[in-house]
C-alpha cells in the first residue's frame, strides 16, 4: 500500500505515451476497418484513466500519510508529461487551437519553475482552489477534443485557458509572498 502513489504516478507516464501513440499510430496496432471515432474514445479512455490515476494517488497519499521524495518529483513531472501528450495529440490531429495550448503549457512550465524555486529554499505552498478547478477545466477540454463528438470542445478549451491563467496569477502571488 505504501507504494501505491508512486506507482500510479509511474502508470500516468505509461499512459501518457501510450496516449500519444495510439493517436499518432493507431493504424499500426488498429485494423484499418476501425473507425477513426473508435481511435477518437479510445485516446478519450487512456487520457481519462491516466487522469483518474493522478486523483487517485494524491488522495491515497493524503489518507494514509503516504509521502515520500519521489513522489514529490514524479506526481507533477506525471502530470505534465500527460498533458503535454494530449496536447501534441491535440495539436497534430489538428483539434486544439496553438496559442490556447502554448499558454497553458507555459503556464504549466512556469509555475514547476516557480515551485522548484520555493523549494530551494524549504517553503512549501499548498495548492489552490483555482488549481484544482485548472485541471479540472484542462482534463474536461482534453477528454471532449480526443473523443471529438462534441462541437463544443474548443469553448471548453479556452475556458480551461482563463482557468490556467488565472490559476497561475494567485500561484505566482502565492510564492512571491512566500519569498
Amino acid at each position: 500500500m505504501k507504494h501505491l502513489p508512486n506507482f500510479l504516478s509511474i502508470s500516468r507516464i505509461f499512459l501518457a505515451v501510450l496516449l500519444l501513440f495510439v493517436a499518432l499510430h493507431y493504424q499500426v496496432i488498429l485494423p484499418e476497418y476501425v473507425d477513426i471515432s473508435w481511435v477518437n474514445y479510445l485516446t478519450c479512455l487512456i487520457f481519462c484513466v491516466a487522469s483518474l490515476t493522478d486523483f487517485f494517488d494524491g488522495y491515497i497519499a493524503r489518507e494514509y500519510h503516504l509521502y515520500s521524495r519521489f513522489g514529490e518529483v514524479f506526481d507533477p513531472l506525471a502530470d505534465k508529461m500527460l498533458i503535454l501528450s494530449a496536447f501534441i495529440a491535440l495539436l497534430l490531429l489538428n483539434r486544439a487551437s496553438p496559442w490556447a495550448v502554448f499558454l497553458i503549457l507555459s503556464r504549466e512550465f512556469f509555475i514547476t519553475g516557480l515551485r522548484v524555486m520555493v523549494a530551494g529554499s524549504g517553503v512549501s505552498v499548498a495548492a489552490s482552489k483555482s488549481g484544482k478547478y485548472k485541471t479540472g477545466a484542462q482534463i474536461t477540454a482534453v477528454a471532449f477534443l480526443l473523443a471529438d463528438f462534441f462541437p463544443g470542445g474548443e469553448v471548453l478549451l479556452w475556458i480551461a485557458v482563463v482557468l490556467t491563467l488565472y490559476s497561475g496569477a494567485d500561484y505566482t502571488i502565492k510564492y512571491v509572498k512566500s519569498l
